[in-house]
């Protein structure tokens, strides 16, 4: 295969494996494709009988199976890493679900998820705290990419918490006992690729609740948050842990704090900036990074700021 046509092999697979609508994979290129180069069909059935499988009465069943299945609520979808590894998460079909939105994964996650394996020396060997983690892609993308040395994953929902649970032991992670919402996992490694194991958490953190000496003894050194400045409802619980974040680093010890966000409502948007700024904090936004990874909905544009302390 020539260099158009191995991307055109992988555009299909990413779009595949997390699940895009069969409308959105590139059919229209395909179609050029096999027009204008026969020997692309040539090099697929090649490629296929490599597998020694045959395909008619393979797929034919496939497909029988999935037709007389019952209805399910819950996919699962595989997201390709640049390192040939995969992020592999169950996720609700549903958009909303069991009352919340928490269960699927959404672009911001995918956009900072992006953003950090172009960027590993922020996380590489430091504590991260995420801030509705959700099911898990953007932590589970760092943990696999960026070679944190602690990783904490926090949510509120009962529900996301356990999903999110799932997902980190379906990416090969072992989880240990939990102790008061707090649930240490360890990686199991191969000593061939890892020198040692990143040490994850999942806990219960109430935004309303938690106090800067809870805070503090996360001892984060990066915070990161996707897709959470959604409703209005929740801009100032959100700022006001932020800044508690802030308020409980330690004396020499710097906070690094980034948050992303799709931009689906300018006014929400907005009232997220000026509660940032009655809070206190100072914030900025990052130029976007240069290459997309993974396949998602892009029109509606992504941000990502990096927030700091007003002195």
């Amino acid at each position: 295969m020539d260099t158009a046509q191995a991307t055109l092999c992988d555009t299909f697979q990413h779009h595949f494996l997390c699940c895009r609508r069969i409308g959105s994979l590139p059919w229209k290129e395909l179609e050029q494709l096999l027009l204008l180069q026969p020997s692309f069909v040539l090099a697929i059935l090649e490629k296929h009988e490599c597998t020694g499988a045959e395909p008619l009465d393979d797929l034919y069943c496939a497909l029988a199976e999935v037709l007389n299945s019952e209805d399910t609520t819950v996919c699962y979808k595989s997201y390709c890493l640049p390192s040939g590894d995969a992020v592999t998460l169950s996720e609700n079909i549903a958009i909303i679900s069991e009352g919340t939105t928490g269960l699927v994964t959404w672009g911001a996650a995918l956009f900072l998820a992006e953003w950090a394996v172009e960027n590993i020396d922020i996380f590489k060997n430091r504590t991260i705290l995420e801030l509705g983690s959700g099911i898990g892609l953007t932590g589970l993308v760092i943990c696999k990419s960026c070679f944190p040395k602690k990783y904490t994953f926090s949510d509120y929902h009962h529900k996301v918490l356990q999903q999110l649970k799932e997902n980190i032991q379906l990416n090969g992670f072992v989880l240990g006992k939990d102790h008061s919402n707090l649930a240490k996992c360890v990686k199991e490694t191969d000593s061939a690729k890892n020198d040692s194991a990143v040490l994850l958490s999942v806990i219960e953190l109430d935004w309303e609740t938690a106090t800067e000496e809870q805070l503090s003894h996360l001892e984060a050194d990066v915070v990161i948050a996707t897709d959470v400045v959604y409703d209005p409802e929740i801009v100032l619980s959100f700022s006001n842990v932020l800044k508690k974040l802030f308020q409980s680093t330690k004396v020499g010890k710097s906070l690094e704090v980034f948050v992303a966000s799709t931009i689906r409502n300018s006014e929400t948007y907005i009232l997220f900036h000026t509660t940032l700024d009655e809070a206190g904090l100072r914030w900025q936004v990052l130029p976007e990074h240069k290459k997309r990874i993974f396949a998602y909905d892009t029109s509606c544009p992504v941000e990502i700021l990096k927030l700091t302390l007003k002195i």
